[in-house]
């Protein structure tokens, strides 16, 4: 049964294990993940859970009342099912009952899934950054504003 949940510290180990599997180019090492829970920021992560085990996550760092999602990543074996979507749905909820208005994101041109799903929350283009990742592709930035929805 699948379970989405905010994520906490102990995560981090299984993110770090998903991360090579679902982003190969660039994926993040443990230290960076477990750096998310350190609570000097305003981070926010969700996971989804299949029968106890850690198989997507999403995260963003809150700068009120602004957003930024800085990852999202479902195991492929678990894609097409609409966890991404749960997952998303509960990260973007919390952050607007906390008083987040604009939320934006960055993802790859290539990751026309990603971008569909993306605009099915209302997110649209607002540029590109030039060769944003690791392997020199560039990113489309996203933008999903609470007064145009």
């Amino acid at each position: 049964m699948l379970n989405i949940r905010r994520g906490v510290l102990e995560d981090a180990k299984r993110m770090a294990e998903l991360e090579p599997v679902i982003f190969p180019e660039d994926p993040w090492s443990y230290e960076s993940l477990a750096n998310e829970f350190s609570g000097i920021n305003d981070t926010r992560y969700f996971v989804a859970e299949e029968d106890g085990v850690v198989i997507g996550y999403a995260g963003l760092w809150a700068i009120k009342p602004e957003a930024d999602i800085v990852n999202v990543g479902v195991h492929p074996d678990a894609r097409r099912k609409g966890i991404a979507r749960k997952i998303l749905t509960t990260l973007i909820s919390d952050a607007e009952d906390d008083g987040i208005t604009d939320i934006t994101l960055e993802v790859r041109v290539s990751n026309r899934p990603a971008i569909a799903l993306y605009e099915s929350f209302g997110f649209e283009s607002a540029g590109i950054r030039r060769g944003y990742y690791q392997n020199g592709e560039d990113a489309l930035i996203m933008w999903r504003r609470k007064e145009e929805q």
